[in-house]
């Protein structure tokens, strides 16, 4: 039928629904004539229901609002003069283009934008196409975690590049470069296409924590796109194009080697270490323009207005000059703006005396206001007071403040630290534990460094006012092994830290009760306090059990607190303590009600104190080498159903036949098998340590409780023997870490472990038995980070070795011990399979070291080493000689048996690099039982001393002890 022409005109416009309708429907319900008229009324999804909708429109409003039927209605086409038309699209999508057309509420979402953008497209709705644009554009710039799901990225960044649209493509790129690091932890991750990755790495905003973290992300994507790139001619080009946007100059020297063996990556990684060790040999505070113009771009750290973290741990290589280098405006001006404020181009040496700051004032340094945290842990060439210079400059929203391992952060350069970052609220300051911990060894004799118990800080008083107004948002802090720590340096922090509600002491043994009790009382809002290895004792736990108002002035008080700080604590962690006596404990754990965490391994922790417990929320809980009994473990675990860690190793009471009835006033007649019911029946439990008591048939007890167990360790006491071994991947399917002591193993049972839990990242057999071969560590393994492998292989040789570089290819972290076949070429099998290593420990391994150490040092990431009764081998400067080789080496254990000349040279406080323990074992000659064929009783080597020294922020303390350490 022919139409008229006037403004009313009305246009039937079928469309139908590309799904077939279900067979129940009616006739009358398979279309449906609905009319613009009512457009706001509209009900979708009962109009969805049809199969074909049919709707009323006006002609011209379509003609002027939409280029296709401007063309089908207006045109020269059949279509202009009839009354009804068809069109084929989805109906939903069509429907909402009417009401864009109407004027009607659209919303644009990221899962219809690209069916709407589609159909503007195709019917040509300018203003559905601007409000598509505008909605994308909006959300691709904002600052707020990710709208848009990467899986819609991608199908979004593909319909732009077929349709031509080129603001789409350019819009996905920028989106996926400043939200990368959420884009790597999404599954589909490896879909992104190559040419939207490599425009995505090579944006201006790429925003990354660190250039490991991009780095890992590509390999990822490589290998997991390999196949799909085999036998294609840009196959290298693909891997080449985006591993060179790589900034080899900043990766962590353990990454950079670990990835020397990567197919792909060798030779990047080959680049990174030498450009690592090029930047190690120019001092700290000398020029880095050495390297030349062309490496400055390199060593840019990357930074953008979106980054939120910045990752620097373990670049031993990051110096201030590096770290300015990337807060200037650009690589290609720094020359002309030092040399315009009288600097020689990078010569950073007065960045490191008192006029850095002048200095940097004078540097038009850039702003990254969204950083919030910043780790610089294991960096010992930073300078630590310029660097706190550039992040008042350039960081000024910074609240967390990671500076683990590093010896020269001092409480001085704390105070520092909040006054020139006034809104930093979390300090991690950790360092290497002391071995020296004084409950736990017998002390021969001791040369203690001369060091003032008294805090060197001297404050007037616009700097007490100063810190006291800036350490009022110091929330967390971490200060776990700092041996240079006295009660002096407690009473400052707890006079300006008020706000302080969690704090890490553990290994603090230079500390007192007295000095940690004062703490306590000052500081009210603690929740955590974590103490393990210190002197915590009887003052701290009545600090911790009276009320926290008769401690503090009332006006500092904003709310007077009628509560102990016991009630209110969270975390309490007192490993070790022992001078915290029976009744004392007893009366702390009565307090606590609102505990989380708990751990009181190695304390006098007796059934009482368990059955004082009155807490209902804990998750943690370590009660290992204590006399507890079955039934107060029981008692306590069934009052917390939420328990997900339970460690209980050494807890000889827990088996029935070590338990002495006359101990147990609580516990007459409860078992193991009662006890590991109750877990079952009340926990899930994500971590288990056990030992005495625990057997196969309490795995079967604990079946439901360890269902999505991660971690298992096995200690002495406990037998799951070959049947729970073997049905410990079943009922565990997730486990990650296996630790287990004295159980008997075969290849039967480490074979099943191997091939069934693929998510395995630390696997542990120490002294168990049983015969095992090669056999059992041939299935591939590529997750495993850790192996300890201690008197189960005396069997190994370096073939059985080479295999397990195979097998582990993955490893981090080495401990062989009484692999008696190896020799010296085991040296280059380890170094060569597994580059990566950062604590390798080889104790009474053959003649691994007779003929010295050569190849070991090249694993060039080495923090932890540990070479004993490996051969006479050793160098007398090997100490020296193996710190000025390995930049991040921390700790070295030795045998003065293995010293070719019979003792080694110790470096001084100067020359000792990054080393912060050195422990040397020496043995002595013991006569041996007569045998009858033997004309002389033989003579053997056994421990006698250990000689220990450990470095703090100033000195070196030399301790001799009678273990073995």
């Amino acid at each position: 039928m022919a139409s008229s022409t006037s403004d009313d005109d009305f246009i039937t416009v079928v469309c139908s629904n590309p799904n077939p309708i279900q067979a129940n429907t009616t006739s009358t319900d398979i279309e449906i004539l609905i009319s613009v008229t009512n457009i706001p009324s509209w009900d979708l999804p009962s109009i969805l229901c049809h199969q074909t909708v049919k709707v009323q429109a006006h002609r011209n409003r379509l003609i002027e609002h939409s280029s296709y039927f401007n063309g089908l209605l207006s045109g020269s086409f059949s279509e202009s003069g009839l009354d009804c038309i068809a069109v084929e699209w989805n109906l939903e999508e069509f429907l909402h283009i009417l009401n864009c057309i109407y004027d009607c509420p659209l919303d644009v979402t990221s899962n219809n934008f690209l069916p709407l953008y589609e159909g503007a497209l195709y019917f040509g709705v300018e203003m559905l196409l601007m409000r598509c644009k505008t909605w994308f554009s909006e959300v691709v710039s904002t600052e707020v975690p990710p709208q848009v799901q990467l899986d819609d990225l991608i199908s979004i960044w593909s319909f732009g590049l077929e349709h031509a649209r080129d603001f789409l493509p350019e819009l996905c790129g920028s989106y996926l470069a400043r939200n990368f690091m959420w884009a790597i932890s999404m599954n589909c991750f490896v879909d992104i296409p190559y040419d939207l990755l490599l425009s995505c790495v090579k944006h201006m905003n790429l925003t990354v924590d660190s250039e490991m973290h991009l780095s890992n992300a590509l390999l990822v994507w490589i290998d997991a796109n390999t196949e799909c790139m085999k036998g294609l001619s840009r196959n290298e080009d693909v891997c080449t194009g985006v591993l060179k946007q790589i900034r080899l100059s900043l990766l962590p020297l353990w990454f950079a080697a670990e990835k020397r063996s990567s197919c792909h990556f060798s030779k990047f990684a080959d680049e990174s270490i030498d450009s690592i060790f090029r930047l190690l040999r120019i001092p700290s505070t000398g020029s880095v323009d050495a390297l030349g113009a062309s490496h400055l771009h390199d060593l840019r750290i990357r930074l953008t207005k979106f980054s939120k973290r910045v990752n620097l741990s373990r670049c031993s290589q990051i110096t201030s000059a590096v770290l300015l280098l990337s807060l200037l405006p650009s690589a290609n001006s720094i020359d002309y703006i030092l040399r315009g404020i009288g600097q020689s181009p990078f010569n950073l040496e007065r960045l490191d005396r008192d006029q850095c700051s002048e200095v940097l004032n004078l540097l038009p340094t850039l702003s990254f206001e969204a950083v919030q945290e910043v780790d610089i842990s294991k960096c010992p060439r930073l300078h630590l007071q310029s660097a706190i210079e550039c992040f008042r400059k350039s960081f000024p929203s910074l609240r967390i403040l990671k500076a683990a391992f590093l010896l020269k952060f001092k409480i001085s350069t704390l105070r520092k630290l909040v006054r020139k970052c006034p809104m930093v609220c979390e300090v991690d300051l950790t360092t290497d534990t002391s071995p020296i911990i004084s409950s736990q060894v017998s002390i021969v004799s001791s040369s203690p460094a001369i060091t003032p118990q008294i805090s060197n800080l001297s404050l007037n008083v616009r700097d007490m006012t100063s810190f006291y107004n800036s350490g009022l948002s110091i929330a967390k802090l971490t200060l776990e092994g700092r041996n240079d720590l006295y009660d002096s340096d407690l009473q400052y922090i707890s006079r300006f830290c008020v706000s302080l509600q969690y704090v890490n002491l553990k290994g603090c043994t230079s500390l007192t009760d007295v000095g940690i009790a004062s703490l306590l009382r000052r500081c009210i809002k603690l929740h955590s306090v974590l103490v393990c290895d210190t002197s915590f004792g009887i003052n701290s736990v009545l600090a911790l059990c009276s009320s926290s108002s008769n401690h503090i002035a009332v006006e500092q008080i904003e709310n007077e607190l009628l509560d102990s700080l016991a009630l209110n604590l969270q975390i309490l962690h007192m490993g070790s303590c022992k001078c915290v006596d029976e009744t004392s404990l007893l009366k702390l754990m009565s307090q606590m009600q609102k505990l989380k965490s708990l751990c009181l391994s190695d304390t006098h922790l007796s059934d009482g104190a368990l059955y004082s417990f009155r807490g209902s929320s804990l998750e943690v809980l370590d009660i290992s080498n204590t006399v507890v009994s079955n039934a107060a473990v029981a008692y306590l675990v069934g009052g917390n159903p939420g328990l997900k860690c339970l460690k209980a190793r050494g807890c000889r009471n827990l088996s029935e036949q070590e338990s002495d009835p006359q101990k147990r006033e609580f516990s007459f007649s409860y078992s193991c098998r009662e006890l590991h019911n109750e877990i079952g029946r009340t926990c899930m439990l994500e971590e288990i340590a056990l030992g005495w008591g625990f057997s196969y048939a309490s795995l079967e007890a604990l079946k439901p409780a360890i269902t999505s167990l991660r971690k298992i360790t096995v200690g002495l006491g406990g037998l799951l023997g070959e049947d729970g071994l073997r049905k410990l991947p079943t009922i565990c399917p997730m486990l990650e870490s296996i630790i287990l002591y004295f159980q008997v193993i075969s290849d039967r049972t480490i074979m099943n472990i191997m091939a069934n839990l693929k998510k395995l990242v630390v696997l542990a057999f120490c002294h168990c038995l049983g015969d095992i071969s090669i056999l059992s560590f041939k299935f591939p393994m590529p997750n495993l980070r850790k192996l300890k492998l201690e008197r189960v292989t005396p069997w190994m040789n370096n073939n059985d070795l080479f295999i397990l570089t195979q097998s582990c290819a993955n490893l981090v972290e080495l401990s062989l011990l009484g692999c008696t076949l190896l020799d010296s070429e085991s040296q280059q099998i380890i170094s060569q399979g597994w580059p990566g290593l950062v604590s390798i420990h080889l104790e009474e391994c053959g003649r691994v070291t007779t003929m010295g150490v050569s190849s070991l040092l090249d694993c060039k990431a080495l923090e932890d080493l540990l070479l004993r009764h490996n051969g006479p081998g050793l160098q007398r400067s090997f100490i020296f000689d193996a710190a000025s080789k390995l930049p991040m080496l921390r700790k070295v254990s030795l045998d003065f048996c293995d010293a070719a000349e019979g003792d080694f040279d110790i470096p001084n406080y100067g020359d000792r690099h990054f080393l912060s323990t050195l422990k040397i074992a020496k043995c002595k000659l013991q006569k041996g039982l007569k045998v009858s064929f033997v004309k002389a009783p033989r003579r053997r080597q056994v421990h006698k001393e250990t000689l220990v020294l450990v470095w703090n922020s100033s000195t070196v303390t030399r301790t001799v002890v009678k273990e073995r350490l």
